[in-house]
């Protein structure tokens, strides 16, 4: 069964977290899918990876550039999985119907804004209904993530 993780960002922004989970997730020897909610958003998620740390590399392509098959992390607004991913990661603002298809999906929720708290309750009880195992991630002061719930 798929393992739901809701990420609530408060002290960090998404461009900030991303590149640490893509970087444990690649540790781990998985591949990732990152759903963003439009063309504009994936492109803004490809220059973030590229700028995020200049001492590391995180390997990443999309449809702009193909080889989907190819690529660890593949960037997306589509529901799709073209690169064979265990990890769904789905940023602000964007929904899926293949959670099932990933051993996890992390869902990125934005908490300073509050339409975004109530889509994520509401996404906690539909995920629950379905039976997913479902979790709930919040920084600490020092930074670390602690489960929730």
């Amino acid at each position: 069964m798929t393992e739901i993780r809701f990420y609530h960002l408060e002290r960090q922004t998404q461009a900030q977290i991303l590149p640490i989970i893509l970087g444990k997730a690649l540790e781990r020897g998985n591949r990732v899918v990152v759903k963003a909610s439009n063309e504009a958003e994936r492109e803004r998620l490809n220059n973030d990876l590229w700028s995020a740390s200049p001492d590391s590399f995180l390997p990443h392509g999309s449809a702009k550039n193909g080889k989907a098959s190819m690529q660890p992390i593949w960037l997306t607004e589509k529901d799709e999985n073209p690169n064979e991913a265990d990890v769904l990661i789905l940023c602000q603002g964007a929904s899926s119907e293949m959670q099932g298809e990933f051993n996890l999906c992390c869902e990125m929720l934005n908490g300073h804004d509050q339409e975004a708290i109530s889509a994520a309750r509401a996404g906690w009880k539909a995920y629950k209904a379905k039976g997913f195992d479902v979790t709930y991630w919040q920084q600490n002061d020092a930074g670390a993530w602690s489960n929730k719930a």
